[in-house]
């Protein structure tokens, strides 16, 4: 019931640590949601067509389904006649077939009628009663979109691991599907831990501060691809940390925690965990966020990011979202990273990785040089520029990679 840490973690031993134990304690799952419902969800397997698309040759212009033949030598001076059997609609079809001399007047998407093998535009013609004048020479298969010219059936469609978007769910709704199957998002439990905390909304009384993190991780989580639900404040008391914690899980997936994780005298999210199950990461070599901690309970993760908002933000999208992506089938390569020149120095600590924020401005990299409890700081924050542990300065004007928060 100590309040040492454990032993440090590199940064990317506790990547791996907290990977393997999400893919030990958790695995990808699906479920089947309404189309209508499916904007920005995750392809959860490969899905084939169901028809040939289009479903039947159809005419791609309005004009008159004619025979081919019928308009060879076709021009203004001289016209080439036939005669109107039938009239279509889009939505209709003929049971007229179409012979030397004959025509069916049809609509954009309409059936091609049996016996026609192409369109002729309605700007070469001149409708006269039951007759029709053409005035120009068209081809076999002209202005015809051909049954199963777009997509056949059984082609693939979209893979695992599209992210549907408008123009793929319309691709979906031409093949008749009225439900697609997904990737189920990680239901994940968010707190905030600390005596000084208060809801936004109440009176700020002496000693205390708004809650920051848990808004800010729960939108976290649902850019990440997961469902985040705020179980409240909790007070730096043992019984009540605790039983907030098995209740949450009771009710989700993974439980985040922020505050409660350093080593100081009124931090108890350690001792909990020992007692409820164990604690298998404690402290991490950065800065900022070194205080973070992972501990199994009853086979269930929970995550203890550290107090202080800047500190939070960063571990959850260095260490924590990523493992949430993965469940949420969303692609590392959807994540924007950019390049640009960095405007000031940075100075780092040798021996521990350094996540500096940054704005970026039309290739400009300026550093914000705040501590990591400087909550508006974040405000100006456009992403981080990662620093390695053995690196002392980084200077101006050299190249830097930036990790957008967006």
């Amino acid at each position: 019931m100590g309040t040492e840490f454990l032993q440090i973690k590199e940064p990317d031993e506790a990547k791996e640590l907290i990977k393997n134990y999400f893919n030990k304690y958790y695995n990808p799952e699906s479920e089947e949601v309404p189309l209508e419902e499916a904007y920005n969800r995750v392809v959860f397997e490969d899905i084939y067509s169901r028809i040939d698309f289009p479903p039947f040759d159809r005419a791609l212009k309005d004009g008159f389904a004619i025979k081919s033949e019928d308009s060879y030598g076709a021009s203004e001076e001289n016209p080439k006649i036939v005669k109107i059997i039938d009239s279509l609609e889009a939505g209709s079809y003929s049971k007229k077939t179409v012979e030397l001399g004959t025509t069916v007047e049809i609509s954009t998407g309409s059936p091609l009628p049996k016996g026609a093998d192409s369109v002729l535009m309605v700007e070469y013609t001149l409708k006269d009663g039951d007759e029709v004048e053409l005035y120009k020479s068209v081809t076999p298969s002209q202005d015809v979109g051909k049954k199963g010219s777009d997509v056949k059936k059984d082609s693939l469609l979209l893979k695992k691991g599209v992210v549907l978007t408008a123009d793929k769910i319309g691709v979906l709704a031409a093949q008749g599907f009225t439900t697609v199957k997904v990737y189920k998002k990680p239901d994940i439990a968010v707190i905030s831990t600390g005596n000084e905390l208060i809801e936004a909304g109440f009176e700020l009384k002496e000693s205390k501060i708004y809650d920051v993190n848990s808004t800010m991780i729960k939108n976290g989580v649902t850019a990440s691809g997961g469902i985040a639900t705020k179980e409240g404040i909790i007070k730096d008391d043992y019984n009540q940390l605790k039983s907030t914690i098995l209740n949450a899980l009771k009710k989700h997936d993974v439980l985040l925690c922020s505050g409660g994780t350093s080593a100081g005298v009124g931090d108890v999210l350690k001792n909990v965990l020992d007692e409820i199950g164990e604690v298998k990461l404690h402290g991490i070599a950065v800065q900022p966020g070194k205080p973070t901690i992972l501990g199994v309970v009853n086979d269930q993760l929970v995550i203890g990011l550290p107090g202080n908002p800047v500190s939070a933000l960063v571990i959850f999208n260095v260490f924590i979202a990523p493992v949430i992506r993965e469940l949420a089938g969303i692609s590392e390569k959807s994540l924007k990273t950019v390049k640009g020149t960095l405007q000031k120095r940075i100075h780092s600590a040798v021996g521990r990785e350094q996540y500096q924020l940054v704005t970026y401005d039309n290739g400009d990299v300026i550093p914000i040089f705040k501590d990591s409890g400087a909550i508006f700081s974040l405000a100006r924050a456009d992403g981080y520029v990662n620093v390695s542990k053995n690196t002392e300065i980084v200077e101006e004007g050299e190249t830097v990679k930036v990790s957008l928060f967006n």
